[in-house]
């Protein structure tokens, strides 16, 4: 290899380094500046919660977002719901038991009306974190300037509209001035305020999103409760196994030593 192609190999390499560095620092300014998250816990334990979840999962999201990994018989089984009840109140988009949690909705019609495709939800709460997903679902306020009349805290500019303004109301930004990178002081959404309350008062919203949180925490990983046991009684097996293995192992070195 002559050294022009060597010192061109070398500089491609500067080049990709600093744009991986420039995309670096990129990343800390904006993180330095994200809103930060709550902090919640869900207990994917918890059938109840899980249950009232699927309930707001089913009324307020699957008419946009599928979750392709879940089957209405494995929902209706770890949840403890009958199937009989399952096909009245939470089967709306098909009625075959074993079908997967699918939505009518055609994509490219999606990508017209929202400029982007739904996602599907079924990882979302590995993917994103059960906070940040609280936390996006809490934080929706009125922007008049976006399609939807709505922006969030969590993802600016977002497609998605306020699917659950009925059960929290409307909020409103609150605006503080902030110098951006240049130094000139500008408006910036630095929060939310309640200004037209829905059908819910504010902590019975919080505790329902907790619940339709709980409820993407167990679509993500429906198997972790049965792993979780499951691995209580294989580590309490393993303590007991060692601690006849190292009674075998000073009974047998006893006559040897």
């Amino acid at each position: 290899m002559g050294q022009g192609q060597t010192g061109a190999g070398a500089r491609h390499l500067q080049v990709r380094a600093g744009a991986l560095a420039a995309a670096l620092l990129a990343f800390v300014s904006l993180a330095s500046r994200a809103t930060p998250l709550p902090e919640i816990e869900v207990d994917v334990h918890d059938k109840a919660s899980l249950q009232r979840g699927a309930r707001l999962f089913m009324n307020y999201c699957l008419s946009c977002h599928s979750a392709t990994y879940m089957r209405f018989s494995r929902l209706a089984r770890d949840l403890d719901v009958p199937e009989a009840v399952a096909k009245q109140n939470l089967m709306f988009v098909s009625d075959k038991i074993g079908d997967t949690m699918q939505v009518s909705m055609n994509p490219r019609e999606a990508e017209t009306w929202f400029g982007v495709a739904p996602p599907d939800l079924s990882v979302v709460a590995r993917a994103r974190g059960v906070d940040w997903v609280y936390g996006f679902l809490t934080s929706f306020y009125r922007d008049p300037s976006r399609p939807s009349g709505v922006n969030n805290l969590m993802f600016r500019n977002t497609a998605m509209p306020h699917v659950l303004w009925e059960l929290q109301g409307w909020q409103e930004p609150v605006i503080e001035n902030k110098p951006d990178d240049s130094g000139q002081s500008v408006e910036t959404v630095v929060g939310v305020e309640l200004a037209e309350p829905g059908a819910l008062g504010a902590e019975e919203f919080k505790a329902a999103v907790r619940d339709l949180v709980g409820f993407l925490a167990y679509l993500s990983e429906p198997a972790k409760p049965l792993r979780q046991r499951v691995g209580f009684w294989v580590l309490w097996y393993l303590a007991v196994f060692l601690a006849v293995a190292y009674l075998l192992k000073w009974e047998y070195w006893r006559d040897v030593r």
